[in-house]
């Protein structure tokens, strides 16, 4: 048997424990599935003209892979970052996310105190009637967007974590 029918017999008797379709689907699957914002939120700041506010919320991810979130927009603000607060050395400090890893499965709470949105320069004072759009990007190009119900200072307190 020359080498050309040889490997065209293995093929042939290999196609059926790898079906193109299924591995079609698993691909498209995996392309579709991306993290999802759960009861998103920001607190309505007391001044109308306040230069910043923050999101929270949690964002799970259902994914068989782990996702990283690199950046965020909103139509509604200049700009948007990825913070997390802490306390050291008995200091409450706040710095800039270059990224927020989820693992595959896992979620990642966005509350007061801990991981959250900043979100700078609103365009207009927020509303309890508008929901705030965001739009994540995650590392690997994929995107997902999720919008944040705006809560007044006494909802906001109440359901905070």
């Amino acid at each position: 048997m020359n080498k050309t029918a040889m490997l065209l017999s293995l093929a042939l008797c290999a196609a059926p424990l790898f079906p193109v379709d299924a591995v079609a689907a698993q691909a498209a699957d995996a392309d579709a599935c991306v993290p999802v914002l759960k009861d998103g939120w920001v607190r309505k700041p007391p001044m109308a003209n306040a230069p910043m506010a923050a999101g929270f919320g949690t964002i799970e991810n259902p994914c068989k892979a782990p996702a990283e979130i690199v950046s965020a927009q909103s139509p509604a603000f200049a700009s948007v970052s990825l913070h997390q607060s802490m306390q050291m050395n008995g200091m409450n400090m706040m710095h800039e996310l270059q990224s927020l890893p989820i693992a595959a499965g896992k979620s990642v709470t966005l509350q007061p105190g801990s991981y959250h949105l900043m979100l700078m320069q609103p365009a207009a004072a927020l509303d309890a009637a508008k929901p705030v759009a965001l739009h994540f990007v995650l590392k690997d190009g994929r995107s997902f967007d999720a919008t944040l119900a705006v809560r007044d200072a006494a909802q906001a307190t109440k359901t905070a974590p």
